[in-house]
């Protein structure tokens, strides 16, 4: 499978940039090879032998058409994810209001200055409520033209030491074999990247929950691989604070 990851980065990073020129230049090669063919009367010899002819058409088709597909169909496919913002719904609870004084019945009589100066037992102090934090944060980037990449990934600490990888405003360029990792590097995927997941969707706003015990300090980027090829598309570089 590497060798199908070299062919993408090379189509990545030196085809996609030209795809115009090169379209048109295909098209030309296209209408060359079919003249070819007629003068040459290559059509006149299928047509002479259509059992051979038709074998090599289906060969090629049950080859070419999966293999086409599974490579090529992720890039038109786009899927939608919105999950709540764990921010938004980690809040500290409301301060515990003091009791209203109780009213003094009719005909009874007031307290005495004696027994209103009374000590009382202190009120037990309330413990003070955890609220949602954000300890990195970064932008998208896509690896190349072709990978494009947008969107912020954070790590939020949801509770005390519990961390999610959030995603928003996300989208990056589909592919067969997509999973988001935390990588010790600022530049992507590197040794010692956490695997998190598959990736969700292509679009949208969703998180994965980081592994029990895992510390976000380790980890200078977000990424999104492709594992069957090994093909970076997008990269957040986290910063902390």
């Amino acid at each position: 499978m590497e060798f199908f990851g070299e062919l993408e980065r090379l189509f990545a990073t030196s085809l996609y940039p030209l795809r115009i020129p090169i379209a048109i230049g295909l098209v030309v090669v296209a209408i060359g090879l079919l003249m070819v063919a007629r003068r040459r009367g290559w059509f006149a010899a299928a047509r002479r032998h259509p059992g051979r002819s038709g074998a090599l058409i289906v060969a090629l088709l049950v080859i070419g058409l999966p293999t086409a597909f599974y490579l090529g169909s992720p890039l038109f496919v786009r899927t939608q994810l919105d999950e709540p913002d764990p921010v938004a719904q980690v809040r500290p609870s409301a301060t515990p209001q003091p009791p209203a004084p109780t009213a003094t019945p009719a005909g009874a009589a007031a307290p005495s200055a004696t027994t209103a100066t009374a000590p009382t037992a202190t009120a037990k102090a309330e413990p003070t409520a955890f609220v949602a934090a954000i300890l990195a944060s970064g932008s998208f980037r896509g690896a190349d033209a072709f990978h494009f990449g947008k969107g912020t990934a954070s790590i939020v600490e949801t509770a005390p030491g519990v961390y999610t990888l959030r995603f928003a405003d996300f989208s990056v360029r589909n592919g067969p074999d997509l999973f988001v990792y935390l990588s010790p590097d600022a530049k992507g995927y590197a040794d010692g990247a956490l695997q998190l997941g598959k990736l969700k969707a292509t679009d949208g706003s969703f998180g994965y929950a980081l592994p029990a015990g895992t510390d976000p300090a380790r980890f200078a980027s977000a990424v999104i691989w492709c594992k069957q090829f090994a093909v970076q598309f997008a990269v957040a570089p986290l910063v902390p604070g």
